[in-house]
């Protein structure tokens, strides 16, 4: 059998043997929509539970509007310009208009990684700036939301007068769906208030997890948030496996969310009827594979399906190595997970260490194994498990450890699947 996975940007063919009891997930429905533009008009004139755009912005002055950044593939040059169109009409200036590159706490957007997200005709007419989570003068602080977490947001985007979110919705491995309430919770919240976010009080809760949703804490927090924030009005779109529009959820931000994830939910929704012996999974490929940071997502949305002492391989390309340096400092001293887990539990959040904490729980119950061509020999060495430059080769190494008729699934566009045993899905 030969499978083509989602990796880098180009994709990499692998072969399976014939004598393994082999199954392919992928979503289930989601045809592209046949006029992308029209779509989106007719979203933000035909809201949900909402004025139209054009409407909330008669009479303000000045409107924020975060998208997401260069590691989520978010089609904002389709949707971004037809929200911009929306608030010219209802009279705020372009210069008014301000777009905030939604990092969290990943890196700011390059020069060309600007006119990548956005597009060169909205960055010669807009300010458009990346959040600086770890600027705390940069950031404003909200107050405090029931379960404790202190809310600090971008100043940019709390000043104006329409606070505006576009994005995408995905299952995400801690609060459940990507998309909405997140772009601003997480996106553009502070150091402080995304460490709290990322702790072990939601990373080591059951229900915060891929798919979970809305009995989700993570979620409620998030929520939270993006009210403190004043968010007034979100446009997620759901994708096709081929980053194509699907369908677009345009509104007043919890009911056009809660929409979103319905659709995604439904049409991602992969099921599987046993545990695997082994899951052959991807980061999706280029934006989320760029580093190994990001790529942990598609071995968290592999370990629902995988049994007890199973195997995960992780094949993402990487090509812009491990990720962050506190990251990386987590991966490279680690000798093992269960070390790393009794380590996080008993020190200060550090930045980006809840990256490493869910990698070390997929570890727990997994034997791991990685293609990530893009680190270095001495960070491949680091991994905990077998560690490969080549796609085949590595496929190859996992097949070696199976025997005759043993499951495989294989989850080309990895974390763009949500993938769940039978059992499971059914509750």
């Amino acid at each position: 059998m030969e499978i083509q996975l989602a990796f880098g940007r180009d994709g990499a063919a692998v072969k399976l043997p014939d004598n393994l009891n082999a199954q392919v997930l992928r979503p289930r429905f989601a045809a592209g929509l046949p006029d992308e533009d029209a779509a989106v008009a007719t979203a933000l004139d035909n809201p949900i539970g909402s004025p139209s755009l054009r409407q909330i912005a008669r009479g303000r002055r000045s409107a924020a509007i975060a998208v997401c950044d260069i590691t989520r593939p978010a089609p904002n040059r389709v949707v971004l310009p037809h929200v911009i169109q929306a608030l010219e009409d209802g009279g705020i200036a372009a210069e008014h208009i301000t777009i905030l590159i939604a990092t969290g706490l990943h890196r700011e957007a390059t020069p060309d990684e600007l006119i990548e997200i956005v597009g060169a005709e909205v960055l010669g007419r807009h300010p458009v700036h990346s959040h600086r989570a770890r600027e705390i003068d940069e950031q404003v602080f909200l107050g405090e939301t029931a379960g404790g977490t202190q809310a600090f947001v971008d100043q940019r985007f709390i000043n104006a007068d329409i606070h505006i979110t576009l994005g995408f919705i995905e299952p995400h491995l801690m609060a459940g769906f990507s998309g909405g309430r997140k772009l601003i919770s997480i996106g553009l919240a502070g150091e402080r208030t995304i460490k709290r976010l990322h702790s072990p009080l939601f990373m080591r809760d059951a229900k915060a997890t891929e798919g979970s949703f809305p009995d989700n804490p993570l979620h409620r927090e998030l929520l939270e948030i993006s009210a403190l924030a004043g968010h007034d009005f979100m446009v997620d779109v759901a994708l096709t496996d081929t980053r194509s529009i699907a369908a677009v959820f345009a509104g007043e931000p919890v009911g056009a969310h809660a929409q979103g994830v319905e659709f995604v939910r439904q049409s991602t929704l992969a099921q599987v009827s046993e545990p695997a012996d082994a899951v052959i999974t991807t980061s999706g490929g280029y934006p989320l594979d760029l580093t190994f940071y990001q790529a942990v997502k598609g071995l968290t949305a592999a370990s629902h399906i995988v049994r007890d002492g199973g195997q995960i391989l992780l094949a993402a390309a990487c090509r812009e190595g491990l990720g962050g340096p506190e990251f990386s400092s987590l991966v490279r001293a680690s000798r093992d997970s269960a070390e790393l887990l009794e380590a996080l539990a008993r020190r200060t959040v550090q930045v980006d260490q809840w990256q490493a904490e869910k990698l070390a729980m997929v570890a727990e119950k997994a034997r791991l194994s990685f293609c990530v061509p893009g680190l270095s020999t001495h960070d491949r060495a680091k991994l905990w498990g077998p560690a490969h430059a080549d796609p085949q080769e590595a496929v190859d190494g996992v097949v070696t450890r199976l025997k005759d008729g043993e499951r495989v699934v294989v989850i080309p566009e990895g974390p763009y699947v949500f993938s769940q045993l039978e059992t499971r899905a059914a509750r």
